[in-house]
């Protein structure tokens, strides 16, 4: 059967639009894939830090040498690659911070775009390893971003990630965003701000 790894990184608990919509995406692609099965991230929780050199170090050892230091150094690594790597389909949540991803998506990202794991060389040529997976960005924006917005050129995030996953192998890649969600801070109303994103973001994940 399918499996969905749902992944969430913004701060804001319960007031997270973005965490809203993973999960109006996961209700939808349950009615769709009956059977399946959601595996949940919450990388605000997951106690993820910052590669250094010693986890840089065992990455470049070959794995029959790797000391049990270096093996420890590597397992949220390896943890976080096998949830990858057993999905079909991701739903990552996103909240802008700074015009680019928060920083515990980031860390997530360093510790799975791992060589020789996520991306090879073949022949001096990058060649991604996470194939056959799609992937579905729920973003949400303080401000306007999209095309034709004033800040257009602000927004690093759908770029940078339409780069990276592209780069380890992923070729299936869609975003939807929620802007202009800090009007939410100002007196909007919640259920209406949210409503055409909930229908919007149920048909992604039912394949609509």
């Amino acid at each position: 059967m399918a499996t969905l790894l749902r992944i969430d990184s913004s701060p804001m608990g319960a007031a997270s639009v973005s965490r809203h919509m993973s999960e109006t995406f996961v209700e939808s692609w349950k009615r769709a894939h009956p059977g399946g099965t959601v595996v949940t991230r919450d990388l605000t929780k997951s106690g993820l830090v910052s590669i250094d050199a010693a986890w840089v170090a065992a990455v470049y050892t070959p794995e029959e040498l790797r000391t049990p230091e270096q093996k420890a150094v590597l397992g949220k690594s390896d943890e976080l690659l096998a949830e990858v790597f057993a999905a079909d389909e991701l739903a990552i949540g996103v909240s802008m911070h700074n015009f680019n991803v928060p920083s515990v998506l980031k860390l997530w990202i360093d510790q799975v775009v791992r060589v020789g794991k996520a991306f090879t060389y073949d022949d001096g040529v990058p060649k991604g390893l996470l194939t056959g997976k799609k992937v579905t960005f729920l973003v949400a924006t303080g401000a306007l971003y999209g095309p034709g917005t004033a800040y257009e050129s602000l927004n690093f995030i759908e770029p940078y990630l339409k780069t990276l996953f592209g780069f380890v192998g992923f070729t299936d890649v869609t975003f939807h965003t929620a802007g202009g969600a800090g009007a939410l801070n100002h007196g909007a109303n919640r259920e209406e701000f949210l409503q055409p994103h909930d229908e919007a973001v149920a048909a992604l994940a039912a394949g609509a």
